[in-house]
């Protein structure tokens, strides 16, 4: 078991890959009561097409599989609710799916031993059947409806789907409901036995826990377990243009206030860098020239033309970054104006710029108080970088100004959509 520190904030991180492959972080924190624990398989919506180890052949799969495996993992042979179960110890649990990542959960003071067991046991044991599946097809179809009815979920949905021509992840991440439909057992196998191989998963837990006691517990949870040799993934890859699907769409809904979002989708590969590393970059950017302390969110505000700040949110393929910016006003098109009139100039001042940083640094101190950021860092770190960054405050410290007038040098904010919903 390694052990690192995680410099400046007070924190050591123990890690051990075992041999089927499974990663385990550990930071304790012995000033708090409760257990923060995330299993997490590096499978998402996006992936729709893959192959395994030397072959050849691509395994294609409908849309919403990822999806659909979340809801079907808590489902098991015995008859137990995962949910009853951690909930009759005190703890809660939870899942969730996301473009790159699938991850299960439970928090909690009590039963520690018994929660993080069973945690890694319903999920390491699946339970599908015809019958379980086409049980859950109405379920989540209810749930695609759902978001269908929230303002919000369709602007972000419908810009990210308008931005993208090939790449999988310009849909819902529980897919199409035809697609729902058309899921079977054998593809939701098909997945489990490719992505749920412990070498393709990862174990964080934060909080109240002794670490050498915790990878002994997790050695035996897995000691007798037989999954197969590991082996390799690959994910079919996408010829995705730098034009937008659609440029502009407007729609109807029952609403108070009309809303809309916008998509600039920046082609990436023009830097020589970490996408990642880049994606910080153009955060600060978008967040000084238009976030909640900007000159144009004071003057928007000042001109009643916004009540509510921008929302700003970057979405990473493995060649564009997409950056989506969602708001409300009765006046739309004067909004999107003033918006596009002040991205025509990209220079941000170096007094900003380095108060956004010491802004990161502040909020990089306030994280390792809390078990649930810490954790929702490392899994970040491993999803963005397959490793822990150990030292946030030097990453931060490499941020600089040069380096974001050399990226915005290069951006290209022609290839654009906007979605905009109107009064019905």
């Amino acid at each position: 078991m390694k052990k690192n520190r995680l410099e400046k904030l007070d924190l050591d991180l123990y890690s051990e890959v075992l041999d089927n492959g499974l990663q385990v972080y550990i930071v304790p924190k012995d000033n708090v009561n409760g257990i923060y624990a995330t299993f997490t398989t590096k499978f998402g919506s996006a992936v729709k097409e893959f192959s395994k180890s030397r072959s050849k052949e691509m395994i294609k799969v409908p849309l919403g599989v990822a999806h659909f495996l979340e809801h079907k993992m808590f489902e098991q042979k015995n008859g137990v609710d995962p949910f009853t179960f951690f909930s009759e110890r005190g703890c809660d649990a939870n899942a969730n799916t996301s473009n790159y990542k699938t991850t299960y959960l439970f928090s909690g003071a009590n039963s520690f031993e018994d929660n993080l067991n069973y945690l890694i046991n319903y999920v390491q044991e699946p339970y599908f059947t015809d019958e379980n599946v086409e049980k859950e097809k109405g379920i989540i179809e209810q749930e695609i409806k759902m978001y269908e009815d929230e303002p919000f979920f369709k602007i972000y949905d419908g810009v990210i789907y308008n931005s993208f021509c090939v790449n999988p992840i310009k849909y819902p991440i529980a897919g199409t409901i035809d697609d729902v439909y058309s899921i079977t057992k054998e593809d939701l196998y098909v997945c489990y036995n490719t992505f749920y191989h412990p070498s393709n998963m990862f174990l964080v837990i934060t909080g109240n826990v002794d670490p050498k006691e915790t990878i002994n517990l997790i050695k035996i949870n897995q000691e007798n377990k037989d999954f197969g040799e590991n082996f390799k993934i690959k994910e079919k890859e996408y010829d995705e243009p730098n034009k937008v699907f659609k440029e502009l769409e407007k729609v109807k809904m029952d609403i108070e206030v009309r809303k809309a979002g916008l998509g600039y989708k920046i082609d990436s590969s023009k830097f020589k860098m970490n996408i990642n590393d880049v994606k910080s970059y153009l955060s600060m950017l978008f967040d000084i020239k238009l976030g909640s302390t900007s000159m144009l969110n004071e003057k928007l505000k000042k001109l009643d033309l916004i009540t509510n700040n921008i929302d700003i949110t970057l979405v990473n393929t493995d060649k564009h970054i997409l950056v989506i910016l969602i708001f409300e006003s009765e006046n739309i098109e004067e909004c999107i104006k003033l918006i596009e009139e002040e991205l025509i100039n990209l220079d941000v001042p170096k007094e900003a710029f380095e108060r956004k940083k010491k802004v990161k640094k502040s909020n990089c101190i306030y994280r390792s108080d809390n078990i649930y950021s810490i954790n929702n860092k490392i899994v970040s770190n491993i999803m963005n970088y397959n490793e822990v960054i150990l030292d946030d405050y030097k990453k931060i410290d490499e941020l600089n100004i040069d380096t974001l007038k050399k990226i915005t040098s290069k951006i290209d904010l022609s290839n654009k959509t906007a979605y905009i919903i109107n009064k019905s």
